[in-house]
């Protein structure tokens, strides 16, 4: 019956049942003799049939709808018996800012799941120092990060994405006049970071010694809570397109944050070790890039 299911939910899905006979690779007449074959067992009239067209019953409708869900559960049962019978057992072990925001990540996984079902995956989150100790030790194989380091041979760099930054500022401040600004423009303002608690110490340091911010700061939880603070003029707020930030409003302007006569970028990276690459840590690289890549365009 769950074969035939298939075929059922694949006629519906497909609203024609040439086409979901090309999907399932059978002839128009084998999967309607299986959809006839399949009312005949229930004892019911799941599709009633009008010339070339055809509509569900309520019957129909609700087996329809119990069959996604049976079809679904089958194929978890099946992949977690493959997964346990896997006597190597591969797994994967991925670590991610706290303080990330998109969703590039979850597509990832997502992807990379359905590709790879016999591989287990581990997801633990961390600041950037403690992503960068669990990837010296040995108890993550990959870790999506902002570059903060200077890069070392024995990793590779898989760059994922580039992002230029950006500042929100209150449209009743002055500098939203302009048409970018520097750091040194905005010395006298404080800088609204939305970190984690645990993260507050190293994006000062960033903030400071990278980016040379000499001025005050803030640290909120979360975006919300940084544009109140920004339509407050209570400060700017650095922002770049790792979160997918929607559009600002009337209360706040974005303007490009510049460093000499270039505007300044933030590069995104997978990092993993050169002597533990392998073919799933490559692949899960490349299907990330990929999210980024269609997320961001």
């Amino acid at each position: 019956m769950l074969k035939q299911m298939k075929y059922f939910v694949t006629v519906v899905k497909c609203n024609s049942f040439t086409e979901a006979a090309e999907e399932c690779y059978i002839s128009q007449s084998a999967i309607s003799q299986q959809i006839r074959a399949l009312e005949e067992e229930l004892g019911v009239k799941l599709i009633c049939r009008e010339n070339r067209k055809f509509s569900l019953t309520p019957a129909g409708e609700y087996f329809y709808n119990q069959s996604l869900i049976l079809l679904h559960e089958a194929e978890r049962i099946r992949q977690e018996t493959v997964r346990i019978d896997n006597k190597n057992n591969r797994q994967i072990r991925i670590g991610y800012l706290k303080c990330y925001g998109g969703q590039e990540l979850q597509h990832a996984i997502a992807i990379f799941t359905e590709q790879h079902p016999g591989i287990d995956i581990h997801i633990v989150n961390g600041t950037h120092e403690e992503l960068y100790e669990l990837l010296v030790s040995g108890e993550v194989d990959l870790v999506l990060n902002d570059q903060r380091r200077a890069f070392s041979g024995e990793y590779e760099n898989f760059h994922l994405y580039s992002f230029y930054c950006y500042i929100e500022i209150s449209t009743r401040n002055a500098l939203g006049a302009l048409d970018k600004v520097t750091m040194n423009d905005l010395k006298r303002m404080p800088c609204i970071i939305v970190t984690s608690k645990e993260q507050q110490e190293n994006e000062r340091d960033y903030y400071q010694n990278y980016l040379a911010f000499i001025g005050e700061f803030l640290f909120v939880d979360n975006l919300e809570e940084g544009r109140l603070l920004v339509a407050g003029d209570k400060g700017f707020m650095p922002v770049e397109g790792v979160a997918n930030i929607p559009q600002v409003g009337a209360t706040m302007t974005r303007l490009p944050l510049f460093r000499g006569d270039a505007q300044l970028q933030r590069d995104y990276f997978a990092f993993w070790k050169k002597e533990n690459s392998n073919i799933d840590i490559q692949s899960f690289a490349n299907i990330l890039h990929d999210m980024f890549e269609n997320n961001l365009k």
